[in-house]
């Protein structure tokens, strides 16, 4: 394993054979007989429970009769996850970089920001709130968040080249995303891009059979379990103890059973 700063390392003998036998299901991965050459099933259900994660009120069935069959829809219905499936369509069409994960960002809130605040990391300080309005986590300084992503994008760059095995990919696929919602770079579409960014990291190593993944799903249909498990790490940025991080990063193998 590669010793990183961000990239916690530590967890891999513990999570390697809990995960391991669930990965062999990865290469059984296929599109589904609906998709067409301009139209994406997997692409549908990533886009809507990544959104559904988010709170946003969208059935699947309605979205791919929209996206498939060209029903339409009120837009406030539906923009917002044409926004997110365009953005998984650049990803797959584009290397990992931070260049194209930011253009990434800027087309998934095309109707989540204001167009100065798309593609740009924030400026002013970040809370994560409870429902009640409680302050729940304090992200990354705004002052500290461009030298984050500047050592975080250093060491995705390294895992890009470097040879791994399929549960190293699994196994950083997930720090990557929980890192990258740690440091909570961007104003919104924070997680949405993190669940974007695991996917697009495991297709550059494994192949388009990623794209094929249920993780999203997976995550929506236990996101209560999902958000505790992040919640494990600490409240503040500064504070973070990633020991705590196992029982997040075994989520990811799990989207294979669905």
């Amino acid at each position: 394993m590669i010793n990183f700063k961000s990239i916690k390392t530590e967890l891999f003998p513990e999570y390697f054979p809990e995960a391991g036998d669930q990965l062999r299901g990865f290469e059984n991965l296929k599109d589904a007989e609906i998709s067409t050459e301009n139209f994406s099933f997997y692409t549908s259900v990533s886009s809507v429970y990544s959104s559904k994660i988010e709170g946003e009120e969208v059935d699947l069935d309605s979205y791919i009769k929209h996206k498939n069959l060209g029903i339409e829809f009120k837009p406030d219905y539906t923009k917002k996850i044409d926004d997110l499936y365009n953005a998984y369509d650049f990803a797959k069409k584009n290397i990992l970089s931070e260049e194209n994960l930011l253009k990434a960002h800027q087309i998934l809130t095309e109707n989540i920001l204001k167009p100065h605040l798309q593609g740009i990391y924030r400026k002013t300080k970040m809370y994560v709130l409870t429902d009640n309005g409680q302050i729940e986590y304090v992200a990354t300084s705004p002052f500290e968040v461009e030298r984050e992503m500047n050592q975080f994008f250093i060491e995705l760059n390294v895992l890009l080249t470097e040879n791994l095995e399929i549960e190293e990919v699994f196994f950083y696929a997930s720090l990557l995303h929980l890192v990258f919602v740690k440091i909570h770079p961007m104003n919104d579409g924070n997680g949405r891009l993190a669940r974007l960014l695991e996917k697009w990291f495991i297709a550059q190593k494994l192949g388009a059979k990623a794209w094929f993944l249920q993780s999203e799903k997976m995550y929506y249909q236990n996101h209560q379990i999902y958000y505790q498990n992040i919640r494990k790490l600490g409240l503040e940025y500064e504070n973070l103890n990633f020991n705590n991080s196992l029982n997040f990063i075994l989520m990811l193998p799990k989207s294979l059973n669905y």
